[in-house]
């Protein structure tokens, strides 16, 4: 096994490891808003902190799973030709939308949200409310790995389609789709 491959490989074992982490974002996110639910109309009792953290595991889930996603071929794209196509079109199809679409649109976020997230650790910006999260730089921060582990997950699909092509890595099947 060659260095591109382990580097591919271990790009895969991260985002798979952040994928299944955040995975309990889901679960806790709705046993949250249980309890707000739960807390207002049954007790009559607020809590700014809690709904704000409902929007915090939301953002930070999506956020970083998106490595995952694509990881596992879960984002959306027109499968009008790509499903039915062979290993080698599909290799150059994701070869050309990561080296043309995906990495340059990591860059543009990167390149936006750096100052964006400097901006708001220079102030440690926290919530508007009094009894809020006082942490939204944390979450802002998330922005930057999202586009790491997207941009990591990319060099490893690059890695994979250049491997299929040169007939050196069998593609992997993809998951039949529900419908």
């Amino acid at each position: 096994m060659n260095k591109l491959s382990r580097l591919a490989g271990l790009i895969d074992t991260v985002n798979e490891a952040v994928g299944r982490a955040v995975a309990w974002l889901a679960l806790f996110m709705v046993l949250t808003q249980f309890v707000v639910v739960l807390m207002r109309y049954i007790f009559g009792v607020g809590s700014v902190w809690a709904q704000e953290s409902i929007v915090y595991m939301h953002g930070t889930l999506f956020m970083l799973a998106a490595g995952y996603t694509l990881l596992h071929n879960g984002h959306v794209r027109v499968d009008l030709f790509y499903r039915s196509s062979s290993p080698a079109f599909k290799a150059c199809v994701d070869l050309c939308g990561t080296v043309l679409l995906l990495w340059p649109v990591c860059v543009l976020i990167f390149y936006v949200g750096l100052p964006y997230v400097e901006s708001a650790w220079s102030v440690r910006e926290g919530s508007r409310e009094t009894s809020g999260i006082q942490g939204v730089y944390l979450l802002k921060s998330v922005i930057l790995v999202f586009v790491v582990l997207l941009a990591l997950q990319g060099l490893s699909t690059v890695i994979h389609s250049l491997r299929i092509l040169a007939g050196i890595e069998k593609p992997v099947e993809e998951a039949s789709p529900l419908l």
